[in-house]
């Protein structure tokens, strides 16, 4: 019998068609997730990670197989199901930051009146560290306030589950590290259920309570991790870097040995709160 708080995702498949070729993109998907986990999805580059994130979304249908949430088979888009892009440019550029998140309280009718519209997209921006830009253009803004833009619009509207196809990657590695850590905050408050699409092992093992490995030819799930590290995680500890080996040797690299690149810097100042406000990302 399934459990109405989780989403199940079953023996999904999604093949795309152009003219005479056909290519199967994702083959066999099978994964249940429980209300506000945090799930991380990682694999080579064309092993269908995105689209199953727009399946699950209602961008995309499945051609065989069914996803479930709520113990209703999704069929179409929904306001229970918020999506972040990669791309910087999600937000709509004529609008400032807070008539952004207003519009999307607006036509998903989350808020009636515009006094309640701006009071709620206020709040979120505060959520965010971003009070006190609520006037700005997108356009105004660097690539880490945009995405905490993205983030706040779509969790204005109160979704079950928040779908994030790589948010961080164009980001450089100080941004990224900031919002990661801002990010798990933000998760804890609100108890969303994200799904989290990355390339980065060590973003993986930092964000997710589990993490699944795809392989491509077609898309299949060839491990899923279940990752029960205390937060806050830190990269340099010997359990880390078990896990971290594990999905490295999962994504088929020969050599499991770990390639430091910059320092991480867990903590600036004191108050982490009033960096992320006053020193825009």
């Amino acid at each position: 019998m399934l459990n109405h708080e989780e989403l199940v995702i079953d023996k999904l498949e999604k093949t795309f068609y152009a003219g005479n070729k056909s290519v199967n993109v994702l083959a066999q998907i099978e994964l249940t997730v429980k209300s506000g986990e945090f799930i991380n999805l990682i694999g080579p580059s064309g092993c269908g990670k995105s689209t199953l994130l727009r399946c699950i979304a209602g961008f995309e249908k499945p051609t065989k197989g069914r996803i479930i949430l709520d113990g209703q088979e999704i069929n179409g888009s929904g306001v229970e199901r918020m999506m972040v892009f990669q791309s910087f440019e999600q937000l709509f550029p004529w609008l400032t930051v807070q008539e952004n998140i207003m519009f999307a309280l607006k036509v998903t009718a989350r808020a009636t009146s515009r006094a309640e519209r701006r009071e709620i997209a206020r709040s979120y921006l505060a959520m965010v560290g971003l009070t006190g830009f609520a006037d700005f253009y997108p356009h105004q803004l660097s690539g880490g306030m945009k995405q905490r833009v993205a983030i706040a619009r779509a969790l204005s509207v109160r979704p079950r589950i928040l779908l994030m196809d790589e948010p961080f990657g164009s980001l450089d590695a100080m941004t990224r590290l900031t919002l990661q850590e801002e990010l798990i905050r933000i998760w804890e408050e609100t108890g969303v259920t994200i799904l989290f699409v990355t390339h980065n092992i060590e973003e993986a093992i930092i964000l997710g309570d589990r993490i699944v490995v795809f392989e491509a030819n077609p898309g299949r799930i060839k491990a899923v991790i279940s990752n029960q590290l205390a937060r806050p995680r830190s990269p340099e500890a010997q359990e880390f870097n078990i896990i971290w080996e594990q999905i490295h040797s999962l994504l088929g690299f020969k050599h499991p040995e770990r390639a430091r690149t910059e320092p991480r810097v867990t903590k600036l100042f004191a108050d982490e709160r009033k960096l992320s406000v006053l020193t825009p990302l």
